[in-house]
Protein backbone atom coordinates (compact mmCIF):
# COMPACT_ATOMS: atom_id res chain seq x y z
CA UNK A 1 0.00 0.00 0.00
CA UNK A 2 3.16 2.30 0.44
CA UNK A 3 4.00 1.65 -3.00
CA UNK A 4 0.65 3.34 -4.12
CA UNK A 5 0.59 6.02 -1.90
CA UNK A 6 4.14 7.24 -3.03
CA UNK A 7 2.68 7.01 -6.79
CA UNK A 8 -0.10 8.89 -5.79
CA UNK A 9 1.53 11.77 -4.23
CA UNK A 10 3.99 11.91 -7.17
CA UNK A 11 0.92 12.46 -9.32
CA UNK A 12 -0.27 14.89 -7.19
CA UNK A 13 3.15 16.89 -7.28
CA UNK A 14 3.46 16.72 -11.39
CA UNK A 15 -0.18 17.59 -11.62
CA UNK A 16 0.77 20.69 -9.14
CA UNK A 17 3.54 21.79 -10.93
CA UNK A 18 1.30 22.25 -14.72
CA UNK A 19 -0.72 24.10 -12.33
CA UNK A 20 1.69 26.32 -10.79
CA UNK A 21 2.82 27.19 -14.25
CA UNK A 22 -0.55 28.40 -15.54
CA UNK A 23 0.68 31.01 -12.42
CA UNK A 24 3.56 31.82 -14.39
CA UNK A 25 1.71 32.23 -17.78
CA UNK A 26 -0.09 34.70 -15.95
CA UNK A 27 2.81 36.70 -14.78
CA UNK A 28 4.11 36.85 -18.34
CA UNK A 29 0.56 37.70 -19.80
CA UNK A 30 0.40 40.73 -17.46
CA UNK A 31 3.82 41.77 -17.83
CA UNK A 32 3.82 41.90 -21.63
CA UNK A 33 -0.13 42.51 -22.38
CA UNK A 34 -0.10 45.95 -22.63
CA UNK A 35 3.21 46.59 -24.01
CA UNK A 36 2.34 44.02 -27.06
CA UNK A 37 -0.49 45.51 -27.96
CA UNK A 38 0.80 49.00 -28.26
CA UNK A 39 3.60 47.46 -30.59
CA UNK A 40 1.40 45.78 -32.62
CA UNK A 41 -0.63 49.25 -33.59
CA UNK A 42 2.96 51.02 -34.22
CA UNK A 43 4.21 47.97 -36.20
CA UNK A 44 0.70 48.27 -38.70
CA UNK A 45 0.71 52.34 -38.64
CA UNK A 46 4.43 52.76 -39.43
CA UNK A 47 4.04 50.40 -42.24
CA UNK A 48 1.17 52.05 -43.87
CA UNK A 49 1.97 55.32 -42.82
CA UNK A 50 5.30 55.48 -43.49
CA UNK A 51 7.03 52.86 -45.68
CA UNK A 52 4.17 52.84 -48.40
CA UNK A 53 5.07 54.75 -51.58
CA UNK A 54 2.60 58.16 -50.69
CA UNK A 55 1.92 58.58 -53.96
CA UNK A 56 -0.15 55.25 -54.23
CA UNK A 57 -3.80 55.06 -54.93
CA UNK A 58 -4.12 53.38 -51.59
CA UNK A 59 -2.27 51.15 -50.18
CA UNK A 60 -3.99 48.15 -51.06
CA UNK A 61 -2.93 48.79 -54.82
CA UNK A 62 1.03 49.19 -53.51
CA UNK A 63 3.54 47.31 -54.92
CA UNK A 64 5.36 46.88 -51.98
CA UNK A 65 3.36 44.45 -50.58
CA UNK A 66 4.16 40.75 -51.46
CA UNK A 67 2.65 37.92 -53.13
CA UNK A 68 0.23 35.97 -50.97
CA UNK A 69 -0.94 32.36 -51.53
CA UNK A 70 -4.00 31.47 -49.19
CA UNK A 71 -4.50 27.51 -48.48
CA UNK A 72 -8.35 26.18 -47.32
CA UNK A 73 -7.77 22.27 -46.86
CA UNK A 74 -10.73 20.84 -46.69
CA UNK A 75 -12.44 17.31 -46.32
CA UNK A 76 -15.89 16.41 -46.60
CA UNK A 77 -17.28 20.07 -45.23
CA UNK A 78 -20.47 20.54 -47.10
CA UNK A 79 -22.14 23.03 -44.46
CA UNK A 80 -19.36 25.52 -44.28
CA UNK A 81 -17.07 25.18 -47.13
CA UNK A 82 -19.02 27.74 -49.02
CA UNK A 83 -18.93 30.21 -46.32
CA UNK A 84 -14.89 30.00 -45.43
CA UNK A 85 -14.15 30.56 -49.79
CA UNK A 86 -16.28 33.58 -50.09
CA UNK A 87 -14.29 35.07 -46.97
CA UNK A 88 -11.19 34.81 -48.28
CA UNK A 89 -12.66 35.82 -52.02
CA UNK A 90 -12.84 38.95 -50.04
CA UNK A 91 -10.10 39.51 -48.70
CA UNK A 92 -8.73 43.16 -49.55
CA UNK A 93 -5.41 42.91 -51.27
CA UNK A 94 -3.89 44.15 -54.32
CA UNK A 95 -4.86 42.48 -57.37
CA UNK A 96 -2.64 39.91 -58.94
CA UNK A 97 -0.65 39.53 -55.52
CA UNK A 98 -3.20 37.08 -54.16
CA UNK A 99 -4.22 33.99 -54.85
CA UNK A 100 -6.01 31.42 -53.13
CA UNK A 101 -6.05 27.16 -53.24
CA UNK A 102 -8.97 25.35 -52.18
CA UNK A 103 -6.92 21.88 -51.10
CA UNK A 104 -10.05 19.64 -51.43
CA UNK A 105 -9.64 15.83 -49.83
CA UNK A 106 -13.72 15.39 -49.99
CA UNK A 107 -15.68 12.36 -51.11
CA UNK A 108 -18.61 13.22 -50.62
CA UNK A 109 -20.91 16.24 -52.13
CA UNK A 110 -18.75 18.82 -51.06
CA UNK A 111 -16.65 17.94 -54.38
CA UNK A 112 -19.16 19.43 -56.22
CA UNK A 113 -20.34 22.33 -54.47
CA UNK A 114 -16.19 23.51 -54.37
CA UNK A 115 -15.87 23.14 -57.68
CA UNK A 116 -19.27 25.15 -58.99
CA UNK A 117 -18.23 27.90 -56.21
CA UNK A 118 -14.41 28.17 -57.78
CA UNK A 119 -15.97 28.76 -61.04
CA UNK A 120 -18.58 30.90 -60.13
CA UNK A 121 -15.55 33.30 -58.79
CA UNK A 122 -13.41 32.53 -61.59
CA UNK A 123 -15.75 33.99 -63.85
CA UNK A 124 -15.77 37.52 -61.74
CA UNK A 125 -11.42 37.39 -61.92
CA UNK A 126 -11.04 35.56 -58.37
CA UNK A 127 -7.11 34.17 -58.51
CA UNK A 128 -8.48 30.76 -57.14
CA UNK A 129 -7.85 27.45 -58.17
CA UNK A 130 -9.64 23.96 -56.66
CA UNK A 131 -6.74 21.65 -56.25
CA UNK A 132 -8.05 17.68 -55.89
CA UNK A 133 -5.76 15.16 -55.38
CA UNK A 134 -6.01 11.26 -55.98
CA UNK A 135 -5.37 10.41 -52.44
CA UNK A 136 -5.62 11.40 -48.87
CA UNK A 137 -2.10 10.33 -47.89
CA UNK A 138 -0.87 12.24 -45.50
CA UNK A 139 -4.31 14.07 -44.34
CA UNK A 140 -3.63 17.90 -44.08
CA UNK A 141 -0.03 17.80 -44.00
CA UNK A 142 -0.09 16.02 -47.32
CA UNK A 143 -2.86 18.67 -48.87
CA UNK A 144 -0.53 21.20 -47.48
CA UNK A 145 2.75 20.07 -48.88
CA UNK A 146 1.06 19.24 -52.22
CA UNK A 147 0.02 22.86 -52.37
CA UNK A 148 3.09 24.28 -51.62
CA UNK A 149 4.68 22.96 -54.76
CA UNK A 150 2.36 24.72 -56.71
CA UNK A 151 2.00 28.14 -54.97
CA UNK A 152 2.92 31.02 -56.11
CA UNK A 153 3.20 33.47 -53.24
CA UNK A 154 6.43 33.47 -50.83
CA UNK A 155 4.02 34.08 -48.28
CA UNK A 156 1.07 31.00 -47.48
CA UNK A 157 -2.25 31.81 -45.15
CA UNK A 158 -4.17 28.87 -43.89
CA UNK A 159 -7.61 29.03 -42.69
CA UNK A 160 -9.81 25.23 -41.77
CA UNK A 161 -13.25 25.19 -42.65
CA UNK A 162 -14.65 26.68 -39.54
CA UNK A 163 -12.89 29.78 -39.66
CA UNK A 164 -14.63 32.92 -40.89
CA UNK A 165 -11.53 35.58 -41.41
CA UNK A 166 -12.49 39.81 -41.88
CA UNK A 167 -11.42 41.10 -44.80
CA UNK A 168 -8.69 43.04 -43.36
CA UNK A 169 -6.64 39.54 -42.20
CA UNK A 170 -3.74 40.29 -44.67
CA UNK A 171 -3.26 43.96 -44.85
CA UNK A 172 -3.04 43.77 -40.89
CA UNK A 173 -0.58 40.78 -40.67
CA UNK A 174 1.89 41.04 -43.57
CA UNK A 175 3.13 44.52 -42.27
CA UNK A 176 5.11 42.13 -39.18
CA UNK A 177 7.14 40.38 -41.83
CA UNK A 178 8.39 43.81 -43.02
CA UNK A 179 11.83 44.47 -42.03
CA UNK A 180 11.80 41.46 -39.80
CA UNK A 181 13.93 38.79 -42.70
CA UNK A 182 14.02 35.67 -40.15
CA UNK A 183 10.03 36.01 -38.99
CA UNK A 184 8.90 32.56 -39.93
CA UNK A 185 4.75 32.73 -39.16
CA UNK A 186 2.45 34.84 -37.43
CA UNK A 187 -0.38 33.27 -35.48
CA UNK A 188 -3.74 35.18 -35.03
CA UNK A 189 -6.31 34.89 -31.92
CA UNK A 190 -9.14 32.48 -32.57
CA UNK A 191 -12.42 34.20 -32.40
CA UNK A 192 -16.32 32.34 -31.44
CA UNK A 193 -18.88 32.35 -34.43
CA UNK A 194 -21.19 30.32 -32.01
CA UNK A 195 -19.93 31.35 -28.19
CA UNK A 196 -23.36 31.51 -26.56
CA UNK A 197 -25.11 28.53 -28.69
CA UNK A 198 -25.15 26.32 -25.68
CA UNK A 199 -23.20 25.71 -22.78
CA UNK A 200 -20.66 23.02 -24.30
CA UNK A 201 -19.60 26.05 -26.51
CA UNK A 202 -19.58 28.47 -23.51
CA UNK A 203 -17.20 26.57 -22.01
CA UNK A 204 -15.02 25.65 -25.15
CA UNK A 205 -14.78 29.40 -25.69
CA UNK A 206 -13.67 29.42 -22.16
CA UNK A 207 -11.14 27.30 -22.62
CA UNK A 208 -10.03 28.67 -26.01
CA UNK A 209 -9.69 32.39 -24.76
CA UNK A 210 -7.34 31.02 -21.72
CA UNK A 211 -5.03 29.82 -24.45
CA UNK A 212 -4.57 32.45 -26.90
CA UNK A 213 -5.32 35.33 -24.81
CA UNK A 214 -2.83 34.09 -22.11
CA UNK A 215 -0.78 31.54 -23.09
CA UNK A 216 0.08 32.52 -26.53
CA UNK A 217 1.36 36.11 -25.71
CA UNK A 218 2.78 34.88 -23.13
CA UNK A 219 5.16 32.05 -24.51
CA UNK A 220 5.48 34.50 -27.46
CA UNK A 221 6.13 37.54 -25.45
CA UNK A 222 8.47 36.01 -23.61
CA UNK A 223 10.79 34.83 -26.25
CA UNK A 224 9.23 30.76 -25.54
CA UNK A 225 8.37 28.41 -28.15
CA UNK A 226 5.22 28.90 -29.38
CA UNK A 227 3.03 27.03 -31.37
CA UNK A 228 0.92 27.51 -34.65
CA UNK A 229 -2.58 26.20 -34.15
CA UNK A 230 -3.37 24.92 -37.69
CA UNK A 231 -5.22 27.63 -39.14
CA UNK A 232 -5.79 31.60 -39.01
CA UNK A 233 -1.96 32.58 -39.58
CA UNK A 234 0.71 33.28 -42.46
CA UNK A 235 4.05 31.16 -43.10
CA UNK A 236 7.38 32.43 -44.93
CA UNK A 237 7.64 29.71 -47.52
CA UNK A 238 11.19 29.33 -47.34
CA UNK A 239 10.57 29.06 -43.13
CA UNK A 240 8.78 25.91 -44.22
CA UNK A 241 10.97 24.59 -46.34
CA UNK A 242 14.25 25.57 -43.88
CA UNK A 243 12.27 23.22 -40.82
CA UNK A 244 11.99 20.18 -43.35
CA UNK A 245 8.29 20.94 -45.05
CA UNK A 246 4.84 19.52 -43.65
CA UNK A 247 5.33 15.96 -42.37
CA UNK A 248 2.47 13.94 -41.25
CA UNK A 249 4.10 11.44 -38.64
CA UNK A 250 2.39 12.95 -35.64
CA UNK A 251 -1.51 14.34 -35.73
CA UNK A 252 -0.24 17.57 -34.74
CA UNK A 253 1.05 18.95 -38.15
CA UNK A 254 0.98 22.69 -36.49
CA UNK A 255 2.64 22.14 -33.84
CA UNK A 256 5.15 19.92 -35.14
CA UNK A 257 5.92 22.42 -38.23
CA UNK A 258 6.07 25.39 -35.74
CA UNK A 259 8.58 23.96 -33.39
CA UNK A 260 11.15 22.53 -36.22
CA UNK A 261 11.03 26.20 -37.64
CA UNK A 262 11.93 27.88 -34.04
CA UNK A 263 14.83 24.88 -34.07
CA UNK A 264 16.43 26.35 -36.80
CA UNK A 265 16.63 29.68 -35.77
CA UNK A 266 13.64 31.44 -36.94
CA UNK A 267 10.84 33.71 -34.84
CA UNK A 268 7.46 33.74 -35.02
CA UNK A 269 4.64 36.38 -34.09
CA UNK A 270 1.61 36.40 -31.97
CA UNK A 271 -1.13 38.89 -32.61
CA UNK A 272 -3.46 39.37 -29.95
CA UNK A 273 -5.83 41.88 -31.91
CA UNK A 274 -5.89 40.71 -34.93
CA UNK A 275 -9.10 37.86 -34.80
CA UNK A 276 -10.30 35.12 -36.62
CA UNK A 277 -13.54 33.54 -35.53
CA UNK A 278 -14.45 30.21 -35.99
CA UNK A 279 -17.33 27.73 -35.75
CA UNK A 280 -16.92 25.64 -31.93
CA UNK A 281 -18.20 21.90 -31.72
CA UNK A 282 -21.79 21.79 -30.50
CA UNK A 283 -21.46 18.35 -30.06
CA UNK A 284 -20.11 16.73 -26.82
CA UNK A 285 -18.58 14.08 -29.04
CA UNK A 286 -16.79 16.28 -31.48
CA UNK A 287 -15.37 17.86 -29.23
CA UNK A 288 -13.81 14.92 -27.80
CA UNK A 289 -12.66 14.04 -30.94
CA UNK A 290 -10.95 16.75 -31.54
CA UNK A 291 -9.23 16.39 -27.83
CA UNK A 292 -8.17 13.02 -28.65
CA UNK A 293 -6.13 14.07 -31.94
CA UNK A 294 -4.83 17.52 -30.11
CA UNK A 295 -3.89 15.05 -26.83
CA UNK A 296 -2.27 12.39 -29.06
CA UNK A 297 -0.29 14.87 -31.49
CA UNK A 298 1.21 16.58 -28.33
CA UNK A 299 2.77 13.33 -27.01
CA UNK A 300 3.40 12.88 -30.34
CA UNK A 301 5.51 16.06 -31.36
CA UNK A 302 7.11 15.62 -27.64
CA UNK A 303 8.56 12.38 -28.20
CA UNK A 304 9.66 13.34 -31.67
CA UNK A 305 11.51 17.15 -30.91
CA UNK A 306 12.29 17.13 -27.25
CA UNK A 307 16.04 15.69 -27.27
CA UNK A 308 16.22 18.40 -29.83
CA UNK A 309 14.85 20.99 -27.64
CA UNK A 310 16.69 20.02 -24.49
CA UNK A 311 20.03 19.73 -26.75
CA UNK A 312 19.05 22.77 -28.00
CA UNK A 313 21.25 26.54 -27.58
CA UNK A 314 18.00 27.80 -25.14
CA UNK A 315 18.23 28.94 -21.93
CA UNK A 316 16.95 26.37 -19.09
CA UNK A 317 13.74 28.25 -18.48
CA UNK A 318 12.44 28.37 -22.41
CA UNK A 319 13.83 24.47 -22.72
CA UNK A 320 11.21 23.46 -18.99
CA UNK A 321 8.59 26.00 -20.84
CA UNK A 322 8.33 23.71 -24.42
CA UNK A 323 8.70 20.67 -21.98
CA UNK A 324 5.10 21.83 -20.18
CA UNK A 325 3.65 22.95 -23.17
CA UNK A 326 4.27 19.72 -25.58
CA UNK A 327 3.35 17.30 -22.72
CA UNK A 328 1.28 19.78 -20.92
CA UNK A 329 -1.69 16.49 -21.45
CA UNK A 330 0.13 14.50 -19.09
CA UNK A 331 -2.50 15.88 -17.17
CA UNK A 332 -5.08 13.95 -17.87
CA UNK A 333 -3.50 10.29 -16.93
CA UNK A 334 -2.56 12.14 -13.77
CA UNK A 335 -6.01 13.09 -12.91
CA UNK A 336 -7.33 9.78 -13.95
CA UNK A 337 -4.81 8.00 -11.77
CA UNK A 338 -5.76 10.58 -8.70
CA UNK A 339 -9.35 10.08 -8.76
CA UNK A 340 -8.81 6.24 -9.07
CA UNK A 341 -6.48 5.38 -6.61
CA UNK A 342 -7.86 7.45 -3.85
CA UNK A 343 -10.26 5.16 -2.67
CA UNK A 344 -9.04 2.30 -2.35
CA UNK A 345 -6.16 3.87 -0.76
CA UNK A 346 -8.29 5.18 1.77
CA UNK A 347 -11.04 2.21 2.39
CA UNK A 348 -8.52 -0.68 1.76
CA UNK A 349 -4.73 1.11 3.21
CA UNK A 350 -7.53 2.33 6.40
CA UNK A 351 -4.59 5.27 5.84
CA UNK A 352 -4.82 7.59 9.22
CA UNK A 353 -3.45 11.22 7.34
CA UNK A 354 -2.45 13.50 9.85
CA UNK A 355 -3.99 16.91 9.65
CA UNK A 356 -0.39 19.02 8.36
CA UNK A 357 0.07 16.22 5.47
CA UNK A 358 -3.57 16.47 4.81
CA UNK A 359 -3.26 20.32 4.68
CA UNK A 360 -0.10 19.98 2.67
CA UNK A 361 -1.77 17.69 0.10
CA UNK A 362 -5.04 20.07 -0.06
CA UNK A 363 -2.78 23.33 -0.97
CA UNK A 364 -0.96 20.70 -3.86
CA UNK A 365 -4.37 20.20 -4.96
CA UNK A 366 -5.35 23.84 -4.74
CA UNK A 367 -2.48 25.25 -6.70
CA UNK A 368 -3.79 22.83 -9.45
CA UNK A 369 -6.83 23.69 -9.79
CA UNK A 370 -6.61 27.99 -9.01
CA UNK A 371 -3.56 28.59 -11.89
CA UNK A 372 -6.27 27.61 -14.78
CA UNK A 373 -8.87 29.32 -13.37
CA UNK A 374 -7.11 32.12 -12.97
CA UNK A 375 -5.87 32.07 -16.35
CA UNK A 376 -9.12 31.43 -17.86
CA UNK A 377 -10.05 34.66 -15.49
CA UNK A 378 -7.22 36.86 -16.62
CA UNK A 379 -8.76 36.06 -20.33
CA UNK A 380 -11.79 36.87 -19.74
CA UNK A 381 -11.02 40.00 -18.18
CA UNK A 382 -9.07 41.54 -20.91
CA UNK A 383 -11.44 40.56 -23.29
CA UNK A 384 -13.99 42.46 -20.99
CA UNK A 385 -16.57 39.45 -20.41
CA UNK A 386 -19.14 39.29 -17.69
CA UNK A 387 -17.77 38.78 -14.52
CA UNK A 388 -20.70 37.00 -13.25
CA UNK A 389 -21.16 34.61 -16.36
CA UNK A 390 -17.36 33.23 -15.21
CA UNK A 391 -17.95 32.85 -11.54
CA UNK A 392 -21.18 30.74 -12.72
CA UNK A 393 -18.71 29.02 -15.37
CA UNK A 394 -15.69 27.98 -13.44
CA UNK A 395 -16.45 25.57 -11.76
CA UNK A 396 -18.21 24.11 -14.70
CA UNK A 397 -14.88 24.51 -16.32
CA UNK A 398 -13.00 22.81 -13.64
CA UNK A 399 -15.49 19.88 -13.84
CA UNK A 400 -15.13 19.79 -17.81
CA UNK A 401 -11.22 19.58 -17.33
CA UNK A 402 -11.58 15.97 -15.66
CA UNK A 403 -14.69 14.68 -17.43
CA UNK A 404 -12.33 14.71 -20.49
CA UNK A 405 -9.25 12.79 -18.20
CA UNK A 406 -10.60 9.35 -19.70
CA UNK A 407 -10.65 10.74 -23.29
CA UNK A 408 -7.27 12.10 -23.38
CA UNK A 409 -5.68 9.47 -21.59
CA UNK A 410 -6.31 6.85 -24.08
CA UNK A 411 -4.92 9.23 -26.66
CA UNK A 412 -1.63 9.86 -24.38
CA UNK A 413 -1.12 6.37 -23.87
CA UNK A 414 -2.00 5.25 -27.43
CA UNK A 415 1.25 8.11 -28.33
CA UNK A 416 3.80 7.06 -26.12
CA UNK A 417 2.90 2.83 -27.15
CA UNK A 418 3.48 4.76 -30.43
CA UNK A 419 0.30 3.78 -32.11
CA UNK A 420 -0.96 5.05 -35.03
CA UNK A 421 -4.08 6.53 -35.90
CA UNK A 422 -5.96 8.31 -38.95
CA UNK A 423 -6.87 12.22 -38.77
CA UNK A 424 -9.98 12.06 -37.44
CA UNK A 425 -11.84 15.76 -38.55
CA UNK A 426 -14.09 17.62 -36.92
CA UNK A 427 -17.50 17.88 -38.84
CA UNK A 428 -18.55 21.63 -38.77
CA UNK A 429 -22.79 22.33 -38.85
CA UNK A 430 -22.70 25.93 -39.74
CA UNK A 431 -25.01 28.25 -38.63
CA UNK A 432 -27.85 26.52 -41.36
CA UNK A 433 -26.55 23.07 -41.49
CA UNK A 434 -27.56 21.01 -44.51
CA UNK A 435 -26.43 17.56 -44.00
CA UNK A 436 -25.89 15.78 -40.80
CA UNK A 437 -22.41 14.52 -40.81
CA UNK A 438 -22.08 11.88 -37.68
CA UNK A 439 -19.38 12.43 -34.88
CA UNK A 440 -17.42 9.08 -34.51
CA UNK A 441 -18.14 7.58 -31.19
CA UNK A 442 -17.22 5.14 -28.60
CA UNK A 443 -18.01 2.93 -26.15
CA UNK A 444 -15.72 5.51 -23.40
CA UNK A 445 -18.74 7.04 -22.00
CA UNK A 446 -19.74 3.69 -20.62
CA UNK A 447 -16.42 3.96 -18.71
CA UNK A 448 -17.01 7.86 -17.47
CA UNK A 449 -20.06 7.00 -16.04
CA UNK A 450 -18.89 3.88 -14.08
CA UNK A 451 -15.73 6.19 -12.68
CA UNK A 452 -18.03 9.07 -11.77
CA UNK A 453 -19.68 6.75 -9.63
CA UNK A 454 -16.50 5.43 -8.04
CA UNK A 455 -15.28 9.09 -7.24
CA UNK A 456 -18.58 9.54 -5.97
CA UNK A 457 -18.43 6.84 -3.49
CA UNK A 458 -14.65 7.72 -2.93
CA UNK A 459 -15.80 11.22 -2.01
CA UNK A 460 -18.16 9.80 0.57
CA UNK A 461 -15.48 7.75 1.73
CA UNK A 462 -13.29 10.56 2.29
CA UNK A 463 -16.12 13.12 3.92
CA UNK A 464 -16.64 10.16 6.33
CA UNK A 465 -13.36 10.38 7.29
CA UNK A 466 -13.40 14.28 8.01
CA UNK A 467 -10.76 14.64 4.87
CA UNK A 468 -12.97 17.35 3.57
CA UNK A 469 -10.41 18.96 1.57
CA UNK A 470 -9.68 16.11 -0.55
CA UNK A 471 -13.32 14.80 -0.61
CA UNK A 472 -14.32 18.15 -2.38
CA UNK A 473 -12.43 17.85 -5.25
CA UNK A 474 -13.14 14.17 -5.48
CA UNK A 475 -17.07 15.48 -6.29
CA UNK A 476 -15.07 17.93 -9.01
CA UNK A 477 -13.99 14.66 -10.44
CA UNK A 478 -17.44 12.88 -10.22
CA UNK A 479 -19.26 15.33 -11.51
CA UNK A 480 -16.99 16.06 -14.71
CA UNK A 481 -16.36 11.92 -15.47
CA UNK A 482 -20.54 12.17 -15.30
CA UNK A 483 -21.45 15.27 -17.01
CA UNK A 484 -19.09 14.37 -20.10
CA UNK A 485 -19.87 10.44 -19.73
CA UNK A 486 -24.03 11.12 -20.27
CA UNK A 487 -23.36 13.94 -22.28
CA UNK A 488 -21.41 11.68 -24.92
CA UNK A 489 -24.19 9.07 -24.51
CA UNK A 490 -27.14 11.85 -25.10
CA UNK A 491 -25.31 13.49 -27.91
CA UNK A 492 -25.08 10.47 -30.13
CA UNK A 493 -29.06 9.40 -29.02
CA UNK A 494 -30.51 13.04 -30.56
CA UNK A 495 -28.48 12.40 -33.76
Amino acid sequence: MAFFIVIYLICAILLALYGVNCHVMIHLFKRWYRQRVQEDQNIIAHYYNDLLPKDSKSFYDSNDLPKITTQLPIYNEFNVAERLIDAVAHFIYPTGKHDIQVLDDSCDETRTVIARKVAKLQTRGVRIKHIVRDNRRGFKAGALRHGLRLAEGNYLAIFDADFVPPPDFLVKAIPFFKGHPKLGFIQARWGHLNRKEGLITKLQSIGIDGHFMVEQLARNAGNLFMNFNGTAGIFRKQAILDAGNWQDDTLTEDMDLSYRIQLKGWHCRYLTNLVAPAEIPSDINAFKNQQYRWAKGSIQTAIKLLPAILSSPTTLFTKIQAVMHLTHYLIHPLMLILATMALPILAVGQLSIPGFLCGLFGIILILSCTGPSRLYWAAESSLKRSGLDLILLLPLMICFGCGLAINNTKAVVEALLGRKSSFIRTPKRGLRPKKNYQSNWNLIFVLEILIGLWCMLGMVFYFRSNLYIVGHFLLLYAIGFLLIGILSWWHHVRH
